[in-house]
């Protein structure tokens, strides 16, 4: 079998299938494993040269057995590989009937009467691949043309509405999972005791010196009122502390030290002290703001 498939041929195969494989059990859909991750590359040359080890190595044994073959054993093994395969005449036949030329022998059974200065044409007839290639071609077409012309089937733009679709639903799922694509227009209140607790911390680390710990306002406003300057709700208070306050005597613009999530996360812990009782209210400051 090895002498029906040269080194040549053997060697790439079994190295694509292998890549095949490693590609198909460790692609993230990013970019090609062997890129993505180093360790995929280093394990594919090994994989390469084990298999060209592993033929030059086979290849050794084969000679050393041949050469102490005796010399009728030896004419025996160089006649058998000499013979034609049967793959190699199957695979010689399909070739020439797809060309459909006559063999030059019989070519004088096709020559034309034309006559150019000793030059001869041949009426050979198209390739049977060329031949079957063009009506598949025009089968094609009228099925095309009934489903699309005739039965108006869907079209390029039903196609781009559906990807349109797809597409929005792939990003509001993977807005679930990355939260720091949050911004102004798609922040949502959080209630869950893990983001407000670590709202509750940023809020501990960044805004107590101005607003107390109870929200009860000292340099900044009172945050457990009604009233608001820049107005209230879970967008207002993000773009607030994302942006910054009034500018001269506002806060500062927390954006270039917090990220979006921790933004929402402290927004949110800010909306709890709503109705609250501080120890020391501040003045109320703003006007009332409502939903």
């Amino acid at each position: 079998m090895r002498h029906l498939i040269p080194s040549w041929v053997r060697v790439p195969v079994i190295f694509f299938i292998v890549f095949s494989l490693v590609e198909y059990f460790t692609n993230s859909g990013k970019m090609p494993a062997f890129v993505e991750y180093p360790m995929v590359l280093l394990f594919l040359v090994f994989i390469l040269l084990l298999i060209i080890a592993i033929e030059a190595i086979v290849s050794s044994i084969e000679n050393i057995l041949y050469q102490s073959l005796d010399k009728e054993a030896k004419a025996r093994y160089d006649a058998k590989k000499q013979q034609p395969s049967k793959l190699g005449v199957w695979l010689e036949t399909v070739y020439k009937k797809s060309l459909g030329q006559k063999p030059i022998k019989e070519e004088h059974e096709i020559v034309l009467d034309h006559n150019y200065d000793g030059i001869k044409e041949l009426d050979n007839d198209l390739p049977p691949w060329w031949l079957y290639g063009f009506y598949a071609s025009i089968i094609f077409a009228v099925i095309y043309l009934v489903k699309f012309e005739v039965f108006e089937s869907y079209d390029q733009y039903d196609e781009l509405e559906t990807e349109y679709a797809e597409a929005k639903l792939a990003i509001e799922e993977y807005k679930k999972t990355a939260k720091d694509l949050v911004d102004f227009n798609t922040v949502e209140l959080l209630t869950s005791a893990s983001d407000l607790s670590n709202g509750k911390s940023i809020y501990e680390a960044n805004c107590v010196a101005c607003h107390q710990a109870d929200g009860g306002g000292g340099i900044g406003p009172n945050l457990t009122d009604e009233y608001w300057i820049l107005g209230g709700g879970i967008k207002n208070v993000f773009k607030t502390v994302s942006e910054g306050g009034r500018n001269g005597k506002g806060m500062i613009a927390w954006k270039q030290s917090l990220k979006p999530s921790e933004i929402a996360q402290v927004s949110s812990y800010i909306l709890q002290f709503s109705g609250t009782t501080p120890a020391k209210p501040k003045e109320a400051e703003g006007e009332i703001w409502t939903e």
